[in-house]
Parts: structure tokens; C-alpha cells; sequence
């Protein structure tokens, strides 16, 4: 089994909904050992849409990356996702943050997530599970990536309490 991090994201409908939907559905594909608190961001690059929610998980996988790529794409799709312009709204994103310390790079899959060291919405989240673990290939800590970014406008914690459901 691989321990894999997951980032979720969502800004249209009713977003903690659709967290609780994604989390459920992820059971199909492993074990969730770990969620992150959830946190309320601006949209980047397409900035004219709603705010966000975005959170990451912890699970437990057997399948390999290009299945858990597909199986999550079907996740996405059961939720009600519809195909949209690049960065544009959505009601539900799911992407393969870190797949263990392997590092992928294939035409439709590239793990570690090529952007993740620019994002605060994802390296927020993946900081609250494992602020100590090495990016593979920048070797450096998710922690010290977050701290290298510029201060984070438009991003705030919009949940920590447990017993929402969302967080562990």
C-alpha cells in the first residue's frame, strides 16, 4: 500500500457537501487515514468565480498512479463534475498531490503535482498532515515550500472543528 496525499477543492454548489461527498467516494480507492483542516481561498489564475474550499487527505492505496488518476477522474464525474475551462469553477477537484517519493512524469499524469510548490490552497492543507515530509524531487520540506511563498492573501482556515466530519 502506498500513502498518498490528496488535495480537494471545490467552489460551486454546496462546497462542504461536496468535501463529505469526495472523502466517501475515496474510500473506493483506499483507505482516508488523515484529513487536513479546510480552508476557504481566492481563485487563482481565473480570478472572476467564487472562493474555494480546499483541503488535502491522507490514504492508504493499492492501486497504481495511473488507475488512482482514473479512479478519482470517475469520482469527480459521480459527484457531478462537468468539464469546464482550464482553472475555471468546479464542483469538485480531486488531484494526486504525492504518490510516496515516486516521481512520474507521463503524458496525462505527473506526480509530484508540477504546480504544487506555487499553491498556497494546496501546500496549506498537505502542511497540516505532513509538514515534515521531503518533496521528491525539490528536497526540501512541504513546510519550508509554504514558507517560501509570498504571504498568503485570500486564504483562511473556514473549518478545524472535528466534529463537522471533515477533519481528523
Amino acid at each position: 500500500m502506498a500513502t498518498v496525499y490528496l488535495g480537494l477543492g471545490t467552489n460551486l454548489g454546496d462546497r462542504f457537501a461536496n468535501l463529505r461527498a469526495a472523502i466517501d467516494a475515496l474510500g473506493s480507492v483506499g483507505s482516508v487515514d488523515c484529513r487536513s483542516r479546510v480552508y476557504e481561498t481566492a481563485p487563482l489564475y481565473v480570478t472572476d468565480q467564487p472562493a474555494f474550499l480546499n483541503m488535502a487527505v491522507r490514504i492508504s492505496c493499492g492501486l497504481e498512479p495511473p488507475a488512482l488518476l482514473h479512479a478519482l477522474k470517475e469520482i469527480e464525474t459521480g459527484i457531478g463534475r462537468v468539464a469546464s475551462r482550464r482553472y475555471g469553477p468546479r464542483l469538485i477537484d480531486l488531484d494526486i498531490l504525492l504518490y510516496g517519493d515516486r516521481v512520474i512524469d507521463m503524458p496525462d499524469l505527473t506526480i509530484p503535482h508540477p504546480r504544487l510548490p506555487e499553491r498556497h490552497f494546496a501546500l496549506c492543507p498537505l502542511a497540516d498532515l505532513a509538514a515534515d515530509l521531503l518533496h521528491p524531487t525539490i528536497g526540501r520540506t512541504i513546510r519550508s515550500l509554504l514558507d517560501a511563498l509570498p504571504a498568503a492573501e485570500g486564504v483562511r482556515v473556514a473549518s478545524d472543528d472535528v466534529a463537522d466530519g471533515l477533519v481528523a
